[in-house]
């Protein structure tokens, strides 16, 4: 089913509708479906978290010992907080920035529910409200969204009908010095409501997505005289988008080099589109993946060849999940692997990726930094954070909607759907290095024992290392390549003349590793590659487990139970802090079961790592 999310009053996130080609408008909350998404949202719906202290302006504040006045943090120093009363009021959601290239001053337009904001932040220990651009006609919307070329702001608003893309001149603000109500410059009405906005600053264009026009897709619209923007053409051919980012490409896929490519979020794949010629686009791919919930959102490494997606509705559980692609061919896009958080089980929105960092709003879990030196390998390292809603870091939809981390200064904005403006920087701490205590990728033996406690009850399928043999069952269930290397460790490494022929079967089998002597301090942590897959006859009592095993006897690290339903294998990333074990000697317990019965069970691990910085 195509969804589409969607907030109402005080809930801003997303919730699914169903969106047909013929629909003449997504997001309607007085529809039956909109109505019905609604009291699924408020089912799980937690009142907003809004500090005491926010009444007025917050002080600059660094980070220390873990927190920042009243809001968790790691590395990332706050600069102040503006909240939404100081800034027109209502509720935050998207925004976007702009650098005046002629004064260098550094301004943010904030979305609310009500209009947009604007912000001069080029002082961000003391930001300046200049005013506010209220919706067409007064009109009220949970989303809106904001995208900035030549000087100009271009904002479109979801669930309101008439409101069509407001177009504000930028340079307008130079002379601004109290507070304004301002009007728009433009007004663009070849679409009324829109979810999101993108910009291609190389070529002028705007693609409004999720519009009433378009069967829900990408409304193209020439901006290159921003006050006389002129619509540029459709991509419709794979119904509704949700967001999505257009390039002029320069990755490793030389057929399309220097052409206008459209990476398409929508809600069950990521799409691929040539629009290059704006009257005839050329769908390149379209291509989901394991673990579908419903994809919101991504954004491309700055060589092109690789990508990062939030899944809005993805299970946050063990932790919060980011999609690793290799879009190195934009014919076949692969989904290599999946970052999961060992912290925090927040839902993830918006991210963007400048070098090698990449900038992530989690709602409740606020700012989240990560390393992604290692993308190629699957590889993502969380390196600081800063929770504007300290309540809680699980599922829902409160705290960071959006982050903007462009600016040549330095300083992040994060938009708050309670608090407002929040103003940080990253500011890291020197670390020391990393060092690899132990590591195994499986290409020679090493000495791990399968069953080493002899209570195993696999009647098939018991862990053994070498060369997977791939397996599907409406779709794959036992992988056929590793991480690295050849080798890996797996449930019963053959194929068989089916899927089930090999795979687990009849209970538990487990396999463990060598003894490993811990260093006496630092911070310890193991890291490993994994994968759970099983078919819908599987059931909750069906696990994948990593324990470590020390001298008070045996801990669990982490659990990815089964279920009901089918489940496809795609490796992941792990990574436990296992420190409180120093200077023992330690052994990485590995489990998996198929304890619900002759159900089909697959599991995988490879590259494992002790590290100790």
């Amino acid at each position: 089913m195509r969804r589409v999310l969607r907030t109402a009053g005080v809930v801003a996130g997303l919730l699914a509708l169903t969106l047909s080609a013929t629909a003449s408008w997504a997001h309607d909350p007085n529809s039956p479906e909109g109505r019905e998404e609604f009291r699924r949202i408020m089912e799980n719906y937690e009142p907003a978290w809004r500090a005491a202290d926010q009444v007025s302006t917050l002080a600059a504040t660094a980070c220390s010992g873990g927190m920042a006045g009243t809001y968790p943090c790691r590395n990332v120093d706050l600069l102040s907080v503006l909240p939404l009363g100081s800034i027109g009021g209502g509720n935050g959601n998207s925004m976007w920035g702009w650098t005046d290239s002629s004064t260098g001053k550094e301004y943010i337009i904030f979305g609310r529910s009500t209009g947009a904001s604007f912000v001069d932040v080029s002082v961000p220990t003391a930001p300046v409200y200049l005013g506010n651009l209220p919706s067409y006609n007064g009109t009220s919307s949970s989303w809106r969204d904001i995208k900035v070329y030549a000087n100009h702001a271009f904002i479109g608003a979801d669930s309101i009908s008439s409101h069509g893309m407001q177009v504000f001149d930028l340079t307008r603000l130079r002379t601004v010095t109290t507070p304004q109500t301002f009007t728009a410059d433009a007004r663009y009405t070849g679409f009324g409501n829109s979810h999101t906005l993108a910009v291609n600053e190389q070529t002028g264009f705007i693609y409004a997505v999720g519009t009433n026009t378009c069967s829900g897709g990408v409304h193209m619209v020439n901006v290159q005289n921003p006050k006389s923007p002129v619509n540029a053409g459709c991509v419709s051919n794979d119904g509704y988008v949700h967001e999505n980012q257009c390039v002029v490409y320069h990755g490793p896929d030389a057929a399309y080099s220097g052409r206008e490519i459209c990476f398409n979020y929508n809600t069950d794949t990521l799409t691929i589109v040539d629009v290059t010629n704006k009257a005839a686009p050329v769908q390149l791919s379209r291509t989901t993946y394991n673990g579908v919930g419903y994809t919101h959102q991504g954004w491309l490494t700055e060589d092109h060849s690789r990508l990062l997606m939030d899944d809005e509705l993805d299970s946050d559980l063990p932790g919060t999940k980011t999609f690793i692609w290799n879009v190195s061919d934009l014919n076949a896009p692969v989904n290599t692997g999946v970052y999961t958080s060992p912290t925090i089980q927040a839902t993830d929105h918006n991210l963007y990726i400048i070098g090698n960092k990449a900038y992530q709003a989690s709602y409740r879990a606020g700012l989240r930094i990560f390393d992604i030196t290692g993308i190629a390998q699957n590889n993502l390292q969380e390196i600081a954070y800063f929770d504007i809603y300290p309540a809680a870091n699980n599922t829902g939809f409160n705290g960071a909607w959006n982050v903007y981390p462009f600016f040549a200064s330095g300083t992040i904005a994060i938009s708050g759907i309670e608090q407002g403006l929040v103003l940080v920087k990253h500011n890291p701490v020197v670390e020391p290095p990393t060092t690899t205590v132990w590591s195994d990728t499986f290409e020679t033996a090493t000495g791990w024992a399968v069953n080493p406690n002899g209570t195993d009850t696999a009647t098939s399928g018991a862990w053994e290392r070498g060369d997977p043999e791939a397996t599907t069952s409406s779709g794959t269930k036992q992988v056929g390549t590793t991480v690295s290397g050849t080798n890996d460790l797996v449930t019963g490494r053959l194929a068989g003349s089916s899927a089930g022929t090999y795979d687990l079967d009849g209970g538990v089998s487990s396999i463990r590793s060598p003894a490993v002597t811990l260093p006496g301090s630092g911070v310890l942590k193991v890291s490993l590659s994994w994968y759970l897959a099983h078919g819908n006859n599987a059931s909750t009592a069906d696990y994948f487990r990593v324990s470590i095993v020390h001298n008070g006897g045996t801990t669990q690290l982490f659990q990815q139970t089964a279920g009901a339903t089918d489940r496809d294998g795609a490796w992941a990333t792990g990574t436990w802090d296992i420190s409180a074990y120093a200077g023992q000697s330690v052994r990485i317990l590995i489990t998996a079961a198929d304890a619900s019965g002759a159900s089909l069970v697959e599991a995988g691990v490879d590259d494992v790592k002790i590290t100790q910085q």
